[in-house]
């Protein structure tokens, strides 16, 4: 069973009519049926995923190459959605809860990329900051004037002044407020992002990578787009194409990825939206457009607030993550078990620092922080840390985050079906050219910087 608490906690305390109920929290426990559904699920279609492998199909002169990773994130999307008997609320929360912490795995992961890479970061140069413009422009360029000829109204803003993710919401509902059609732009991208983004910027990456007409590294740029799954969606694609520099393309997109976190609020809020708010008023001039979405509301579900201790996230991430690694390596090695081992105490380390600080240093930037050091040449345990680490294959951990992300996408479609088919274009072409304008900067960066 799992734990159910509310607060106040002192039963005695008198009931104020007037204040809003507090919010109950979901307590996981290893007798949780919940977190053993997850569990059971993750690892059911996790194997099946890396029992399918890779498939190639032709598109005419490029391949789209469909990962592990992508299978996982279909299948458990169907799992936790299907009409039959669809995934409870508790369990898609559990699934997303626990998933908050896996993806941290992933950036542990690359971080132990990063050490022994130092001099081809180095020598990609300003081409690792140039190729964040790419980020904020390929959205205004491209997807703000469809969303404008689309006529979505001022939600165009919201929608389109970057991918929006998790930090998006913040700058938005602070400038326009939750109420005003902008931020249902923010809602609308989101979702369409949460259950498409992966799968757009994977199909985009790996079309790319095909061509051979970009440097791997700065196709690894690009795939820093400030959101775990995209990336691992991504730099899995370019990885998949260019095998013999895995090491140095998954170091690359690690730093590029913290570069748009750190970086993405600041542009964000000083730069990007203004300009997004302006281009959309210069566009729609001489005619205001209707708001579309005027009459838009998120659908009413009360998804449960779930919390899994870390310990207990960690422990199952690692066990689940070892039977991928044996599946998708067709072996075993103890490397597997040490190599999450190490995740898990980096993870923890990183996770006890941020809260510490009360989250003004963030779990992410001291996990890639202390991989990063450790693994530099300079470390007396480099070397150790970097061959036990990367035993476990870098695509095996991306099918791993990307199932827990599937199994929590059910209580996501709903709100996909209640902003109609515009933001299917707008954001196909909105995750698209931001990942593409970011590797031809990028590349133009890294050639003149060569």
């Amino acid at each position: 069973m799992s734990e159910i608490t509310t607060t106040p906690e002192d039963a005695g305390t008198p009931v104020v009519p007037d204040l809003p109920p507090t919010k109950t929290v979901m307590r996981m426990t290893l007798r949780s049926r919940q977190l053993w559904i997850v569990i059971g699920f993750t690892i059911v279609i996790a194997a099946i995923a890396e029992s399918i492998g890779k498939v190639a199909i032709p598109a005419g002169v490029a391949n789209i190459t469909i990962l592990p990773m992508v299978w996982g994130l279909i299948m458990a999307g169907i799992v936790s959605s299907q009409r039959w008997k669809p995934l409870g609320l508790d369990i898609q929360a559990t699934a997303n809860t626990m998933m908050s912490v896996v993806v941290l795995m992933l950036v542990g992961h690359l971080s132990f990329t990063i050490g022994p890479n130092v001099m081809v970061l180095a020598h990609a140069g300003p081409a690792l900051l140039l190729q964040e413009l790419g980020h904020m422009l390929g959205t205004l360029v491209l997807a703000l004037p469809l969303a404008v000829l689309l006529k979505m109204g001022p939600a165009t803003v919201g929608a389109t002044f970057s991918i929006d993710r998790e930090g998006s919401f913040a700058m938005v509902s602070e400038r326009y407020g939750t109420d005003s059609p902008q931020y249902r732009g923010v809602l609308a991208m989101y979702a369409f992002g949460t259950l498409f983004g992966a799968i757009t910027v994977g199909v985009i990456a790996s079309l790319s990578a095909s061509l051979k007409i970009f440097d791997p590294l700065a196709l690894a740029m690009g795939s820093g787009v400030g959101s775990g799954s995209m990336m691992a969606a991504a730099t899995g694609a370019v990885v998949a194409a260019h095998p013999e520099m895995a090491s140095q393309v998954t170091a690359m997109a690690a730093t590029s990825n913290l570069i748009t976190t750190v970086l993405g609020v600041y542009v964000g809020i000083f730069v990007a939206l203004p300009l997004a708010d302006k281009f959309y008023r210069f566009l729609t001039r001489r005619k205001a457009q209707q708001d579309t979405t005027a009459g838009f509301t998120m659908p009413a579900v009360e998804v449960p607030q779930v919390s899994v201790p870390t310990w207990l996230t960690l422990t199952s991430a690692g066990v689940i993550g070892v039977i991928v690694a044996i599946i998708s390596t067709k072996s075993f090695s103890m490397d597997f078990v040490w190599s999450y081992l190490i995740l898990s105490v980096l993870i923890a380390i990183s996770m006890w620092i941020s809260r510490l600080t009360r989250g003004k240093v963030s779990a992410m930037l001291v996990a890639v922080t202390l991989g990063a050091l450790s693994t530099t040449p300079v470390s007396p345990v480099a070397g150790v840390l970097f061959t036990t680490t990367q035993s476990v294959p870098f695509l095996a951990i991306c099918t791993l985050v990307l199932t827990f992300a599937g199994l929590s996408l059910g209580k996501d479609i709903p709100a996909l079906k209640a902003i109609g088919w515009k933001i299917i274009p707008v954001g196909i072409v909105a995750i698209a050219s931001s990942y593409i304008l970011s590797v031809i900067v990028a590349e133009f960066a890294l050639g003149m910087w060569h």
